[in-house]
């Protein structure tokens, strides 16, 4: 079963938020979005469970990536049905808040919104330099570009 949070979590939460994610929480149309997704997909009775995740997703408390599965667990939907409810989803609700979304989980979302949202990208360290042995003379390098 998912954290239930205290209404003071949630607005010290809130208050932290991207303004566009602030205004995501509580539109009309994000409200309508969701409505409408459940209902083309037939599952008006788990409206509840769906519009909690999407909650959880835009305050910072559920990793897009994770929302499927979440879906799945909590809201006791088929894989199909999830998938489809995640595609729709990403699509009209996450989508049009991509660049706060991907502020506060730094990652990357998809237009095309397949069913999971990419993840970081990761960044190899650069190689540490070698030092000569001991005894050795090191080679001078006439060659060195500036770090900044």
């Amino acid at each position: 079963m998912a954290k239930e949070y205290s209404k003071e979590h949630f607005w010290r939460l809130y208050k932290k938020l991207p303004q566009e994610l602030k205004d995501a929480l509580f539109a009309e149309e994000t409200g309508d979005n969701i409505y409408d997704v459940c209902q083309r997909n037939k599952i008006l009775e788990n409206l509840d469970g769906v519009v909690k995740l999407v909650r959880e997703v835009l305050m910072g408390l559920l990793p897009p990536d994770e929302f499927q599965k979440a879906l799945e667990k909590e809201v006791e939907l088929k894989k199909e049905t999830a998938k489809e409810i995640v595609r729709e989803i990403n699509r009209f609700v996450f989508y049009p808040v991509k660049s706060s979304l991907a502020a506060l989980y730094r990652i990357g979302i998809s237009p095309l919104a397949s069913t999971e949202m990419t993840s970081p990208t990761r960044v190899t360290p650069p190689k540490k330099e070698k030092l000569p042995a001991p005894g050795k003379e090191a080679k001078e390098d006439v060659y060195r570009e500036s770090v900044e």
